[in-house]
């Protein structure tokens, strides 16, 4: 019992560790957020809740400069101030932006967060019970050669979670009346939108997949539903 104590602590240190982060973003959003009010995304918004027979869905900005959506682990939408700006500018469209929302409904539907719950828990057991092993073998660096292997696991679990979101997505536009057309033309322009250059990594250390690939499973998921 005492050699799996250290995998055990390492569960436990992970889920306090991941309740603490959870409730310091949740105070992050109360402060830093509010209700997003604009008459042409409502419309899209609108119909978009129609699909799911919802009232509404409401959408919050989160005043944060840096291009990006959020799906916060209690179900609430986010969209920074920056990608807003975007919009509002006419980089960026309504119904690009509507994509960006049905993106993180999905998330939120399909229960990533508390997936990601399990899965930081148990890459933290894995990764200590790795090093435990590894520090035998390669003493001195495999609690790096650990960290490293437990990291790849997350990113393709991130991959996979974006993946799974992205179809979510397409189904609610299609639903919708939107189309999938605004998803994917805004991942032509997201690299640019964010000002990053993704294939500076490694694909296998991405948390999210390359722009090409998401296009391409977008389409393969309209074959697939008969839509091409």
């Amino acid at each position: 019992m005492l050699k799996f104590t250290p995998i055990l602590l390492a569960i436990l240190y992970a889920l306090l560790m991941y309740r603490f982060s959870v409730w310091r973003m949740g105070r992050e959003l109360d402060v830093k957020s509010t209700e997003l009010a604009d008459p042409r995304l409502k419309r899209l918004t609108d119909r978009m809740a129609e699909a799911l027979d919802l009232p509404r869905i409401r959408v919050n900005i989160y005043e944060i400069e840096p291009v990006n959506g959020l799906a916060a682990a209690d179900g609430r939408i986010f969209i920074t101030r920056g990608f807003f700006r975007k919009y509002q500018s006419g980089e960026v469209s309504a119904e690009e932006l509507a994509g960006v929302i049905a993106h993180e409904l999905g998330h939120v539907a399909l229960g990533h967060s508390r997936r990601r719950m399990i899965d930081f828990s148990g890459q933290n057991a894995l990764r200590t019970a790795l090093a435990m092993v590894l520090s035998r073998f390669l003493p001195g660096i495999g609690v790096y050669v650990a960290g490293l292997l437990t990291s790849l696991l997350a990113a393709k679990l991130s991959r996979k979670d974006e993946y799974e979101a992205d179809a979510y997505a397409s189904a609610l536009l299609i639903k919708s009346g939107i189309g999938t057309e605004p998803q994917k033309s805004l991942f032509a322009k997201l690299e640019a939108l964010t000002q990053t250059n993704m294939g500076a990594a490694p694909a296998w250390l991405l948390t999210h997949p390359k722009t090409e690939e998401r296009i391409r499973a977008i389409e393969s998921n309209e074959a697939k539903w008969g839509l091409t």
